[in-house]
């Protein structure tokens, strides 16, 4: 099963990213994103591209300018994803065939990012949006762009989501906090991927 669960590790440091990552990867979590308001996050980037670029999509978070692409890329990161729509950081992310998750809200976000080539969108705040905001999206929404749940979505309420239209989510908090040991991320990320493989499981009967 390929897991659309995106790992986000705001607040790592270059010295514990790898053991982190290897811990993730290990639990069936093959997306990795490092927030660029992380401690160097270029160097986490560049550390887990070079250890796990071969099992995994790496890359960065909170991406709002396209020169950050270009460094991204140059670490070896492939995948960008951004709080926020701009035409202009998806175009470089396509410009060097890298994966681009905007961070949308509303419908003109929505179709902004799409008409701009994003294939998949994040939806963020989804707290705020809730499931009823997604369920109501996603009925006008194409039905080939994945739509990814951040910020709320957790294993308590997979199910909730994937049944409002989610086909992924992002995952920071609840996975990883600045500090943890890897064995604890660990043991949150099996925990995850049990609720995210049961809530696909039960969706596709």
């Amino acid at each position: 099963m390929t897991r659309k669960l995106v790992a986000i590790l705001r607040g790592i440091t270059p010295e514990e990213v790898e053991a982190v990552g290897a811990v993730l990867i290990e639990t069936g979590i093959s997306m990795i994103e490092v927030p660029l308001n992380s401690p160097h996050p270029f160097v986490s980037i560049e550390r887990l591209a070079s250890a796990f670029g071969k099992d995994a999509l790496i890359g960065a978070g909170t991406v709002t300018e396209p020169s950050d692409v270009d460094k991204v890329r140059a670490a070896g990161g492939q995948l960008i994803v951004s709080p926020n729509c701009d035409s202009a950081v998806i175009a470089r992310t396509l410009e060097h065939g890298m994966t681009s998750m905007p961070g949308v809200f509303t419908p003109t976000e929505c179709f902004a990012a799409i008409k701009a080539g994003a294939g998949a969108i994040k939806l963020f705040p989804a707290s705020i949006a809730g499931t009823g905001g997604l369920k109501a999206l996603k009925a006008v929404l194409p039905p080939h762009v994945d739509v990814y749940a951040v910020g709320g979505a957790s294993a308590s309420n997979f199910n909730d989501w994937i049944n409002a239209g989610a086909a992924g989510f992002g995952i920071g908090s609840a996975l990883y906090k600045p500090g943890d040991a890897p064995k604890a991320v660990a043991a949150k990320a099996r925990e995850i991927v049990a609720a995210y493989d049961a809530a696909k499981t039960g969706n596709a009967r």
